[in-house]
């Protein structure tokens, strides 16, 4: 009989707790709050919300964080970001509205700049940072798209042709990453919708291809620092 996999367990950070949300689907999310977080101070944080791939889909909220921010938060303690991981229920592709729906959860209850929120995705999660960014996209002050692929290239183009949430489109800084040798998600994917958002004006894109990474470019992206210095440059105001 073949061993059954231990269910992933909590990873040993202090200040991250599991959380339930329902909206019209269920989608719980783990909450990591800075060391110097106290909700009785005037100080506001800013905010990454990070979305999984599709292995990490299920009903464990641990499972969500396998790759991703967590990890960096594990050997960088100091992490100045409240982190927000949806769990995507099994089946399913990420939904905006249930990421909105979490995301304004959070701000309501917790000391959130607003002005600095940012979005980023690996695979599955990539395909929803694109979608909901370009959806929303004066929602997030910078996205890291990591490879993902096209998304909503439909409402794009919409935004773009129409002028509509033209200005907001225009000003979203973004930065994919790519594996140049993924057979997953190919690298074209990620250069494509780079090229349509520069066509819809946006003023700060950015792709990053590790010429040997096959899928997984999501370690070598979320283990550098110099991400989260990038995301801190930038805020809606």
């Amino acid at each position: 009989m073949k061993k059954q996999a231990a269910a992933p367990a909590k990873p040993d950070i202090e200040n991250l707790t599991a959380k339930k949300f329902s909206q019209t689907i269920r989608a719980d999310y783990s909450l990591f709050l800075p060391r110097d977080y106290k909700s009785s101070a005037k100080k506001k944080w800013p905010v990454i919300v990070f979305l999984h791939g599709a292995g990490e889909r299920g009903v464990n909220i641990w499972k969500a964080s396998t790759h991703g921010p967590t990890k960096y938060i594990e050997k960088h303690p100091d992490f100045p970001f409240i982190l927000v991981t949806p769990l995507c229920p099994p089946d399913h592709k990420w939904s905006d509205e249930a990421v909105l729906g979490i995301l304004d959860k959070v701000t309501a209850d917790y000391a959130v700049d607003t002005n600095r929120i940012y979005l980023t995705g690996l695979s599955m999660g990539g395909y929803g940072t694109w979608s909901l960014a370009t959806t929303y996209p004066g929602r997030f002050a910078a996205i890291a798209p990591i490879c993902g692929g096209e998304g909503n290239i439909g409402i794009v183009l919409a935004l773009y042709e129409k002028g509509v949430k033209a200005q907001a489109l225009k000003s979203l800084p973004l930065w994919a990453f790519h594996g140049g040798k993924d057979t997953t998600v190919v690298a074209d994917e990620s250069k494509r919708m780079v090229e349509l958002m520069k066509k819809a004006g946006c003023k700060e894109v950015e792709l990053t291809v590790y010429p040997e990474a096959t899928h997984n470019s999501w370690t070598e992206t979320y283990n550098n620092p110099k991400l989260y210095e990038w995301f801190l440059q930038h805020s809606l105001e």
